[in-house]
């Protein structure tokens, strides 16, 4: 059967509607749906009644809105059981976040976000309910540490392809996001890690995090991933949070590529 057979462009819209629901949880109108697919509004239509019948969709209180359901729950979960990766590295990152009362988080690439695919949470980082801290959370490529960190342990062509799409994508904010990568890839080259501070929406208040974050390989197929510690609420300049945890971090990515070192798991497609 070809690519570009009916039934394979319908898994691929149907895959398009349900990866528009991001890690906030936030309820989509069919129109909302529309507007991040791209697709038009009588295609999500369609889609969502088949969702919706198959229990990857549910309405949301109110009914206008579509939420996701527990069909994709059950697929998430039957994957997190099955990686050796996630399994394997969750306890060395764990130890990590209560060494430093942080947030850790291990993430490969999603298209042109980051994927959490193993997370800890130490301190007051345990405390917070935050759908960017933890497994199946996704964070922007272009504008975290940890999405950096991962294009910049790529070898230089492959990580020229990405920031042309990133740079497409940001659009009016090319120029701005151009200087930003320019900035982290000059600080991975000096110390070896990456920063940033980003706003997150955590309950009603907006939350200051600090992050910091490398790349690592890891696996048979030295697979590019990337490590990052986050200071939840933290009052700590990203200078001294460097001089801290930049060592710390490193010698987790050093026991985490031994670790993994006999794990038979490549990138997507291989």
């Amino acid at each position: 059967m070809s690519h570009d057979t009916p039934v394979t462009l319908t898994l691929d819209r149907g895959l398009q509607v349900l990866r528009a629901f991001r890690a906030d949880r936030t309820p989509l109108t069919d129109a909302e749906l529309a507007r991040r697919t791209g697709l038009s509004r009588s295609a999500v239509l369609r889609l969502t009644s088949t969702l919706l019948h198959l229990g990857y969709l549910r309405h949301a209180a109110g009914g206008a809105r579509f939420e996701l359901a527990s069909g994709v729950l059950g697929i998430g979960q039957a994957w997190l059981d099955a990686d050796p990766i996630s399994r394997a590295a969750t306890p060395v990152i764990q130890a990590l976040a209560d060494k430093l009362g942080m947030a850790v988080a291990l993430a490969v690439p999603d298209q042109l976000d980051m994927l959490t695919i193993a997370s800890g949470a130490g301190g007051a980082a345990a405390c917070v309910e935050s759908p960017r801290l933890g497994v199946g959370a996704l964070a922007p490529m272009a504008c975290t540490a940890i999405g950096r960190a991962w294009l910049w342990g790529l070898p230089e062509y492959e990580r020229r392809r990405y920031l042309m799409r990133l740079l497409e994508a940001a659009d009016a904010q090319a120029s701005m996001l151009r200087k930003a990568m320019e900035s982290a890839f000059e600080e991975l080259r000096e110390w070896g890690a990456c920063a940033s501070q980003e706003t997150f929406e955590l309950a009603d208040n907006g939350s200051i995090h600090g992050s910091i974050a490398l790349p690592l390989r890891a696996g048979q197929w030295r697979m590019p991933m990337a490590l990052a510690v986050t200071a939840v609420d933290s009052q700590r300049d990203i200078a001294s949070m460097r001089e801290r945890i930049v060592p710390e971090l490193s010698q987790t990515a050093r026991e985490l590529t031994v670790l993994l070192a006999d794990v038979r798991v490549g990138p997507p497609g291989h």
